[in-house]
C-alpha cells in the first residue's frame, strides 16, 4: 500500500457496533480505556470533518443501542440500523452510506475485532477501498481474539492504525495545520499527555516570568 498520509478529505472512519450490550463482554482491552478511545475516534472524524459512518445492530435486540458516551460525541450524525450480522457491506444501507462519502480510505473501529470489525474489514477490501483497522478502539472477549483478528486482517491489506495517531495525521493537513483540535483530543481523551502538556506550559510561564524579574 502506498503511504500515502490519512487526510480527512480522503478518510471515511466506520464505526462498527459499539452496543452497551456487548461492553461486558469484552476482556481484550479496559472497559474505561476502551470507551474513552472510541469517543476519542469520534471526535476525531467530527473535529476534523472527515467521512463518518456510523453503524449497529438492531436497537430493539439484545445488544442495545450504542455507547452513550459515543451518542453524545456523534451528535445529530445518523446511525445505521443493520439486520444483517458481521459484514456491515452486506447491507445496503450501510454500503451506499459509505460510497456516498465518496473517500477511498476507511478508517474501521467497532467490536468485536474477530467478529464485525474483521468482517466489515475485509469486505471494504473486497469492495476496492484502502483499508484501515483502529486497534486501540476496538476490543474483543479475549485478547488473543483481538491479536488474531488484527493479524488476519493485516495480512488480507489492511493497515492498524491507532485512533490518536490518526487525529495527528490529520492535523498535518493544511486546513487544520493551526486547529486547537488535537490539542484537545489530548486534554480529554489522552489524559497522562493532557498533564504532560500543563506541565510543559506551565514550565515555559515559569521562565518567562523569571526572566522578566532578572
Amino acid at each position: 500500500m502506498t503511504p500515502e498520509p490519512l487526510a480527512p478529505a480522503t478518510t471515511t472512519v466506520v464505526l462498527v457496533d459499539y452496543a452497551v450490550g456487548f461492553a461486558n463482554l469484552l476482556r481484550s482491552h479496559n472497559l474505561a480505556e476502551h470507551i474513552n478511545n472510541v469517543v476519542g475516534l469520534a471526535k476525531t472524524a467530527k473535529w476534523y470533518e472527515s467521512g463518518l459512518v456510523v453503524t449497529n445492530g438492531q436497537s430493539s435486540k439484545p445488544s442495545g443501542p450504542l455507547y452513550p458516551e459515543l451518542l453524545e460525541a456523534i451528535g445529530d450524525q445518523p446511525v445505521i440500523e443493520r439486520a444483517v450480522d458481521f459484514n456491515s457491506f452486506l447491507d445496503e444501507s450501510f454500503a451506499q452510506a459509505v460510497r456516498e462519502e465518496g473517500r477511498e480510505n476507511l478508517v474501521v473501529g467497532g467490536i468485536a475485532t474477530d467478529g464485525c470489525v474483521l468482517q466489515t474489514v475485509l469486505g471494504g477490501l473486497r469492495e476496492g477501498y484502502r483499508v484501515h483497522v483502529a486497534v486501540d478502539a476496538s476490543a474483543s472477549p479475549s485478547l488473543e481474539a483481538h491479536n488474531a483478528a488484527v493479524q488476519r486482517m493485516v495480512q488480507a491489506g489492511a493497515v492498524p492504525v491507532t485512533w490518536f495517531s490518526l487525529a495527528a495525521e490529520f492535523q498535518l493537513d493544511p486546513k487544520f495545520h493551526d486547529a486547537p483540535h488535537r490539542m484537545r483530543l489530548m486534554q480529554e481523551n489522552v489524559p497522562s499527555m493532557g498533564m504532560s502538556a500543563r506541565t510543559f506550559f506551565h514550565a515555559l510561564e515559569l521562565g518567562k516570568r523569571a526572566a522578566t524579574a532578572v
